[in-house]
């Protein structure tokens, strides 16, 4: 997408013209402008090139009295289900604009694009190429938010190779009907070329060896960077005095390979010259996040590994990892061809791994404003370009932790995780608990079983909203990495979180309506058990099943609501009124909840919560 189209033109407009308008903004471009009559084509030198362009140019400038237009240049045949939307208001919810976009057909596909400007730019892929025409046709220049929308083709790659995309390919796999109203994130369907550089490879070398990889005046690292098209850093400063140093390569998958071997080749040339070791390994550092689904259940992964490149691999214990240093050392041992080939394996299941996470998490981090999800250690620091960054604005919807100067509400919430994993949930001598309540800044405490065979048990979680989404977040990343469920298999726990029972109602709303809103938002099953004795506080249970983000923005919609009732009664509500509603909320309970029971099946669960959770109802 380096091609650009520029319309809108004069006729007197000449490619000198065009050159003074790059050159001014300091817009980098290609070849030489062919200008026709009325627009103009040019080349850039990379997508993000382009897009500074657009973003600089498209309706900005104006030349010879019109404001040009500056969109990419695609040819007809390419001009097909793909489209790009740009200047969108940066705090806009994902829900407003999904709503808007629906309004021209079944939006197979909707990811952001990292750009540099204020407003933000998403790239949208329809069912069919009428509803890509007809959304080009209504929303270019469709004012949003005093924001006139732009809009444009994009190439389309799978028509361009002739191939045809069925409706479902675009989304991500374990979506149906009750899927939140985005069907596609970053990583969804195939995966896109520039994806695989979000995360880099990591290398760890002998500190002795680091001299020679980089060479006289670095002339060896230049050719190793030129060779492979990658950019290399060497952490020379990390760890002073230690006897093993990283390397960082960014690059294609390719490319980072290269660079791999070419490493590994001077290594052992220095090896053997200065006659130190007789036999260099690879080590490569993963974050720990990704590295249970590199190992496989029962290790059947790693074993593939080692058997399919005749190596011996070996991975660094859990007991090394720290807050501070959450990689682990994969270290492979063999001849240096079967050693590369190892390195391709195992770093093709790290970014499948990242790329599914990051998929999960832009899937829904726009749903949850307010989060700084990079600071939330749940991925690389390398990584988290790839997220989204929190929106902006200042209004109320997306500052949910509080406004100015309070302090953020203390919640508690029960989730339930499978009775055999809470040994790796506290860890030795309880050391990992500990950890975990510090990194978060939560209480977490293990409820004592319900009964000898209980089945699940009830991790409680006490503090602010952030502190539980890194609590939860950690420990759906726990589960995940100790192998108690498959490596196909998403996590999906039970969690329960207390209302008042005067606002439970509210939760189900009218014939369940807003319980079901939620399900079909979140992804996740919402349920308000029938037939529940109020606490001692006068609270019920609200029962959230899903995933990780599911879970998370179901709870946050909740504590929306539960924030709605209570500042309606610090406005001075009359008494009556409230007792009226308490009435009529205990006359339409137990038809409302039925109505919920029966509004949607529950999504499939884990044979071992399904039991535990029968028996608590």
């Amino acid at each position: 997408m380096n091609k650009l189209y520029i319309g809108n033109l004069s006729e007197n407009v000449t490619p000198e013209d065009l050159e003074k308008v790059f050159q001014d903004s300091k817009i980098s471009f290609t070849g030489q402008f062919l200008v026709k009559t009325g627009y103009a084509f040019v080349d850039c030198p990379d997508d993000q090139w382009a897009m500074k362009a657009i973003e600089a140019f498209s309706g900005n400038v104006e030349l010879h009295g019109k404001r040009i237009e500056v969109e990419h240049s695609v040819p007809k045949k390419q001009r097909t289900r793909k489209i790009q939307i740009r200047n969108i208001p940066p705090h806009l919810q994902w829900e407003v604009l999904d709503g808007l976009l629906a309004q021209y057909g079944t939006v197979e596909n909707c990811e952001q694009v990292n750009t540099d400007s204020e407003t933000a730019v998403v790239n949208v892929t329809y069912e069919t190429r009428d509803q890509a025409r007809q959304a080009i046709q209504k929303l270019n220049g469709y004012q949003f938010e005093n924001n006139s929308l732009q809009v444009s083709y994009i190439p389309d790659d799978q028509s361009a190779q002739g191939g045809q995309q069925g409706p479902d390919n675009g989304r991500r796999a374990g979506y149906g009907s009750r899927g939140p109203p985005r069907q596609g994130s970053p990583g969804a369907g195939a995966p896109h070329k520039h994806q695989h550089a979000d995360i880099p490879l990591r290398l760890l070398v002998p500190t002795q060896y680091v001299g020679a990889i980089i060479g006289k005046e670095g002339a060896t690292i230049r050719n190793i960077t030129k060779q492979t098209q990658s950019k290399i850093d060497v952490h020379r400063k990390e760890n002073a005095g230690a006897a093993e140093k990283p390397i960082s390569v960014h690059s294609t998958p390719e490319g980072c390979s290269a660079a791999c071997k070419m490493v590994l080749e001077i290594m052992h040339q220095e090896a053997k010259d200065t006659k130190t070791a007789e036999e260099v390994p690879l080590k490569i550092l993963a974050h720990n996040n990704f590295v249970g689904r590199l190992i496989g259940k029962e290790g059947r992964n790693l074993k593939k590994v080692e058997q399919d490149t005749d190596t011996k691999i070996t991975i660094s214990p859990l007991q090394d990892l720290t807050l501070y240093n959450p990689e682990r050392t994969i270290t492979v041992k063999g001849p240096i061809e079967a050693c590369c080939q190892a390195e391709e394996e195992i770093m093709k299941k790290v970014r499948e791994a990242y790329e599914n996470d990051i998929a999960a998490m832009n899937l829904q981090a726009h749903l949850i404003p307010g989060l700084n999800l990079n600071a939330l250690g749940l991925f690389p620091p390398s990584a988290t370009s790839g997220v989204p960054p929190p929106p902006q604005g200042n209004s109320a919807a997306a500052a949910p932790y509080g406004s100015f100067g309070q302090t953020p509400e203390q919640e508690t919430v029960h989730v339930f995780i499978p009775a055999q994993a809470v040994g790796a949930i506290i860890g030795k001598k309880g050391q990992h608990i500990k950890q975990l309540s510090r990194f978060a800044g939560a209480s977490i405490k293990i409820a004592p079983p319900e009964a000898p065979d209980s089945k699940v048990r009830m991790v409680i979680i006490s503090g602010p909203p952030e502190a539980q989404f890194k609590a939860q977040g950690r420990l759906y990343g726990k589960l995940k990495e100790e192998n108690f469920f498959g490596p196909k298999e998403e996590v999906k726990l039970e969690t329960h979180i207390k209302v008042a029972a005067s606002a439970a109602g509210r939760v189900i709303g009218k014939g369940g309506k807003t319980v079901n809103e939620l399900q079909n938002l979140t992804a996740a099953e919402v349920v308000v058990p029938r037939e529940q004795t109020p606490d001692e506080n006068e609270q019920v249970i609200v029962k959230i099943i899903g995933h990780f983000y599911a879970s998370q923005l179901a709870q946050r919609k909740i504590r929306d609501i539960l924030a709605q009732v209570k500042q309606q009664q610090k406005g001075g509500f009359h008494q009556h009124h409230q007792h009226s509603q308490q009435i009529q909320h205990s006359q339409q309970q137990p038809e409302e909840e039925e109505a919920v029971s029966q509004s949607q099946p529950p999504p499939p669960q884990p044979q071992q919560l399904e039991q535990q959770a029968g028996r608590r109802k």
